[in-house]
């Protein structure tokens, strides 16, 4: 049941093959045979089970309060849970309790999701793991095997969301596939009172056809994303997946971004200037960790930051204070401001050309092993791990990691289609008739007892690899 897709593991709990209660445990033992690999931060378990008890009663009256009713979900540590804790991994908000929850995740429990825990992030979010605000869902699911999902800014709320880069945080949606996607995004898009950032206008949930004929569609292949240290294995799947709709019937062709070159840079030049300005409000005064320092105000504010929070968070907070700076602001922060209305105009361009979607790689090569990981330091790292994924976000584009194939080490590789603003349907429409083509063999983690065993079991997909 666990291996299963969200409208399977519905249609089982309706039929009566599991109940609610029973998925809630398999879960939690789950986690609790995968600990090592230190995934959630806070398992709820108490919480889970009484909510899974709630959704089995539901059931049992034939009343379920929809396809989500007793699906078992996980919440990054940076959406904000009442009674559960909040950390976003940090220090800073260590024993923290939000006194409501993020409208993302009121929307899940309202339709009877169950709430497994809090799962691990970088702290504050400020790294490659998965809300999405320079590729952090696409690139953890591109590693992982799994769908990941960056809808179009303004599509989903951000209430509740702990903000790290405002203009560009999306809330992201990992799943099993395309279709579980669709459901989730069904549940939560919309136009929230609460954030006025999102759309005014009412969001219809849809159901993703089964596209036959993709002669209608123009793929549009970005020769941008041809990356410096772009992996001869990723090219070849690129290459190989363009070929793939070019044979179907799709009009499959070259395009250019002229200004996706630049668009890193910019990218962390807007993204350090808006945590510097949003990790203000952390100063041990309201909330979250304090320091013993007391010798003045300031000093205290001073220890209180050291101490809450580490080097790479620091770091940003620095160089966003540099760029916003008098004698910087214009050379800098505005000029970015600048190009990023040039990155974005690109994608108008292109997309009122007649492309529909364009496809690009999603990461550079597949996962990097521990050892090779941790020769450059964080921001190097995260870098490169964004480096094909966050022009979208500049833009406030939908985009999607498919999983494509295994590499020859035998670890998960995606690929990633961008599409037009709030046109989600389309996007995941084309993703699903992608997903049916490479057929990628869903990976497993089997019980797992003891570290040393761990192992992901696969095979290899037979029409596309």
């Amino acid at each position: 049941m666990l291996r299963a897709s969200l409208r399977e593991v519905s249609a089982a709990l309706k039929e009566g093959h599991v109940t609610a209660t029973e998925l809630c445990q398999r879960c939690l033992s789950l986690i609790k045979s995968t600990k090592f690999l230190n995934a959630y931060i806070t398992v709820a378990e108490e919480t889970a089970l009484k909510q899974a008890e709630e959704s089995e009663k539901r059931y049992r009256r034939g009343q379920p309060l929809g396809v989500l009713d007793g699906i078992p979900i996980a919440v990054k540590d940076n959406f904000n849970t009442a009674g559960i804790e909040t950390t976003c991994a940090s220090n800073m908000l260590k024993g923290y309790v939000s006194p409501y929850n993020a409208t993302v995740v009121q929307k899940l429990l309202d339709q009877g999701a169950v709430l497994l825990g809090k799962t691990n992030l970088d702290e504050f979010a400020m790294g490659a793991l998965g809300s999405d605000t320079g590729g952090s869902t696409r690139n953890p699911a591109a590693h992982c095997g799994v769908v990941g999902l960056k809808p179009t800014y303004g599509l989903i709320s951000r209430h509740g969301l702990i903000p790290l880069v405002n203009s560009m945080d999306v809330p992201g949606i990992l799943t099993r596939c395309v279709d579980d996607a669709a459901v989730v995004l069904g549940s939560l898009a919309g136009h929230d009172p609460k954030d006025s950032t999102t759309i005014q206008d009412n969001f219809k949930p849809f159901e993703l056809p089964n596209l036959t004929d993709v002669s209608k569609f123009s793929i549009g292949i970005p020769k941008e994303y041809h990356a410096p240290g772009l992996s001869s294995e990723i090219l070849a799947l690129w290459s190989k997946a363009a070929d793939l709709f070019k044979n179907a019937g799709a009009k499959v062709i070259e395009v250019s971004l002229p200004h996706t070159r630049y668009s890193i840079v910019c990218y962390h030049v807007l993204c350090t200037a808006e945590v510097a300005s949003n990790m203000a409000r952390f100063d041990g005064l309201e909330y979250g960790h304090r320091s013993d320092m007391n010798k003045s105000t300031e000093s205290m504010y001073a220890a209180t930051r050291r101490e809450g929070f580490n080097d790479v968070v620091r770091g940003r907070i620095l160089s966003g204070n540099y760029f916003l700076l008098k004698q910087n602001y214009e050379n800098y922060f505005i000029k970015a401001q600048k190009v990023r209305r040039l990155i974005a105009n690109d994608f108008v361009k292109v997309f009122r050309s007649g492309v529909d979607i364009l496809l690009t790689p999603t990461t550079l090569s597949d996962a990097v092993p521990y050892m090779e990981f941790i020769k450059e330091d964080n921001r190097t790292r995260s870098t490169q791990d964004d480096i094909l994924t966050q022009a979208a976000n500049m833009a406030g584009l939908p985009a999607i990691n498919v999983p494509t194939a295994l590499s020859e080490r035998g670890l998960p590789v995606g690929l990633q289609f961008i599409g037009r603003s709030f046109q989600e349907k389309q996007l995941l429409t084309v993703a699903k008739w992608f997903e049916k083509q490479v057929k990628f063999p869903m990976i497993q983690l089997e019980e797992v007892k003891r570290h040393e065993h761990g192992v992901f079991q696969h095979q290899k997909s037979a029409s596309f690899s």
